[in-house]
């Protein structure tokens, strides 16, 4: 079996490199001294070891995500910060009491030391308060950080060990979504809420023991009429934030959606003059984000002053109450100096509580988009018996194999078929028909809905996905290439490879001259995606990718299906080393590729319809031979063009 280039006389037109050049656009020329810089900039950054990081695709948390499962874990340090939320609290209101003491034992007694001694004493406690305070800050600022940290890495595995069925069905603006607004709206409230939560709720408590103490009749007074109306505003303003933060994060996850797929799509929208209905169709987007955050708005600016309100009438019940009670003589001017003192105290964490309230409302919400994200089960599932794949010869079959994306529409109906160890099987057959289908459940993106799929006689349901993902390469039909060196890209299956390796396997696919006029070789960057090189230079990289991994089984997706026929004949010349010794399926969407294979299956309406080798085909005289002989019709050249 050879993948010989094409024979005759093309025109070698100038590679992207060159191009590029002539263009003064990447790759034509490194700024004077930039790679020195960079040098510079690598040399004063920190040493930051390899995480210790343990994936895996059967075993992980199930339980329904919520704050209490989350924070658990972590309750000896929660129980630790909120100790210094205690001390800190204490601390800051002994105040009141201090002015109590300094008025009716240091002013009205005229006793000088006891003044002298309670100033000190408030000055000291202010003192305290901020050394506490502190330590707090400093202390639920880390522990807020790791929780941020431990939340973003939980979502981002969840992602990695989702099915491409996932991937396909939600928006990637979704996705990101969840991993940026959300996670954001939980580090407000990791990081700042809980623990100001416990800061506002113990000075509430602190401060109403003090109140108790002062005088029970005016405490009670005070409790009867904010508590009741309080609760019943918060359960209204509950009930409404609710469902208003909840319609944000959605409209948010819209917005993001929309920006996404108009950045991603820019070139068709500026090709075909769409700007203006882009732009229209964001701003309805964008108009219903700003109607929803309009409605958590008014039910803010209703329950924030409300609760004002009442903390303004509760304060002068308590002066008209406690001054007919000074009146009488039944308290003091320093117990009621101090009661009031307390109570604007009183009604300064109930504030904070309501902002805080707020806070967590904008939570809860995100905590129900996550918890659904992470109660989604792959559904490409790894049982948790499954046994690691020895190495493999490479015999593939399918069995009786029936499959649909949609289950009320099948694609694949009782596939039979088998490639053999070191066997190239080219599949053929009009779009649709279920050739790339067979690519995926061979490389089990999917699992056959009835039927199996079988290497080496093994079902591959039985299998732990990094044992049989290790031994099967695919290069899809167009290749991604990551932000990072051509070297990152290359040895994207082998980190550990080093450098001569990433050379050999270049050269291999014939990427000689490539590297040649890079102005740092493999370690030349390359843009996102690989927008800086050829459709034909990136497709060599995608197989020098594969060729590093070593795989046992190599899927290649109409990988030179978009390429000019020079691109092409290089390809399939590196196509020569690659699949040497290798069993290889290629989903072939021209002929010239399939023709070379050992055999070839032909699949329409979901079904292997021919199966043998290019003559055997031919002589056939079926749908192979009619492609054939329609394909060498429009192949060979129109005398009158010579």
């Amino acid at each position: 079996m050879s993948f010989g280039g094409h024979q005759g006389g093309f025109n070698m037109g100038p590679t992207s490199v060159q191009a590029n050049a002539e263009a003064g656009l990447p790759f034509a020329q490194l700024p004077e001294g930039f790679l020195e810089q960079i040098d510079e900039v690598l040399g004063r950054e920190p040493n930051h070891p390899e995480p210790d990081v343990m994936f895996s695709h059967s075993a992980w948390d199930r339980r329904p995500f919520t704050l209490r499962s989350f924070l658990g874990p972590h309750a000896p340090w929660l129980l630790m910060a909120l100790l210094l939320v205690v001390v800190e609290t204490g601390l800051q209101n002994l105040g009141p009491l201090l002015t109590q003491v300094a008025i009716d034992h240091g002013v009205m007694a005229a006793n000088t030391g006891v003044l002298v001694a309670a100033c000190l004493g408030y000055v000291g406690s202010i003192g305290l308060a901020s050394g506490a305070s502190f330590l707090r800050l400093r202390f639920t600022g880390r522990l807020g950080e790791r929780l941020v940290y431990e939340l973003r890495v939980r979502v981002f595995s969840h992602f990695q060990r989702q099915s491409l069925d996932f991937f396909t069905e939600e928006k990637a603006g979704v996705l990101m979504t969840r991993m940026t607004s959300d996670i954001e709206a939980l580090t407000v409230l990791f990081q700042e809420g809980l623990v100001n939560f416990a800061v506002q709720a113990m000075t509430l408590v602190v401060i109403t023991v003090y109140l108790l103490i002062l005088n029970p009749t005016l405490a009670l007074v005070c409790l009867v009429v904010v508590i009741p109306v309080n609760v019943v505003f918060t359960l209204w303003f509950r009930r409404v934030s609710r469902v208003g933060y909840l319609r944000v994060r959605d409209r948010i996850a819209d917005v993001l959606a929309d920006l996404s797929e108009s950045l991603a799509g820019i070139r068709i929208i500026a090709a075909f003059n769409r700007q203006g209905h882009s732009t229209a169709r964001h701003d309805r987007i964008v108009g219903a984000h700003y109607e929803a955050n309009l409605y958590t708005g008014r039910a803010q600016a209703l329950f924030g002053p409300g609760t004002e309100a009442i903390g303004i009438a509760a304060q002068a019940a308590i002066l008209l109450v406690g001054g007919r009670m000074v009146l009488r003589g039944d308290l003091s001017i320093g117990e009621i100096t101090a009661f009031l003192l307390f109570l604007t105290s009183f009604f300064a964490p109930i504030q904070g509580l309501v902002q805080l309230y707020n806070q967590y409302q904008q939570g809860s919400a995100a905590v129900t988009k996550l918890r659904g994200v992470l109660s989604t089960e792959p559904t490409v599932a790894e049982d948790p018996t499954a046994t690691d794949l020895p190495l493999i010869d490479g015999h593939i079959r399918l069995d009786g194999v029936t499959f649909g994306y949609d289950p009320d529409h099948l694609v694949l109906r009782e596939v039979d078929l088998e490639i053999l160890p070191g066997e190239v099987m080219a599949v053929v057959g009009p779009t649709g028909a279920g050739k790339s289908t067979i690519a995926k459940l061979i490389t089990r993106f999917y699992d056959p809905t009835f039927g199996h799929v079988l290497i080496d006689h093994r079902d591959l349901r039985g299998t732990r996905l990094s044992s049989l993902r290790n031994q099967i390469g695919v290069v899809p039909q167009e290749p991604f290439l990551f932000n990072g060196t051509i070297r990152d890209n290359v040895s994207f299956a082998r980190p550990d490879a080093t450098e001569g390796e990433v050379l050999e396997a270049c050269r291999a696919v014939g990427l000689d001259d490539l590297l040649e006029r890079l102005p740092a070789g493999v370690d030349t960057p390359i843009h996102e995606r690989g927008s800086s090189l050829s459709a034909g230079e990136r497709q060599l990289l995608a197989l020098a990718r594969a060729f590093l991994a070593r795989p046992r089984v190599l899927v290649l997706d109409e990988a030179t299906s978009n390429l000019d026929l020079l691109s092409e004949s290089q390809i399939e010349r590196a196509l020569d080393t690659v699949l040497e010794g290798r069993t290889a399926l290629i989903i072939a969407h021209r002929l010239a590729t399939a023709m070379r294979a050992d055999r070839i299956a032909v699949v329409e309406s979901g079904r292997v319809v021919e199966l043998g080798s290019h003559d055997e085909l031919v002589d056939l005289g079926g749908r192979y031979a009619s492609m054939y002989e329609t394909w060498m019709t429009h192949a060979e050249p129109d005398p009158g063009t010579l």
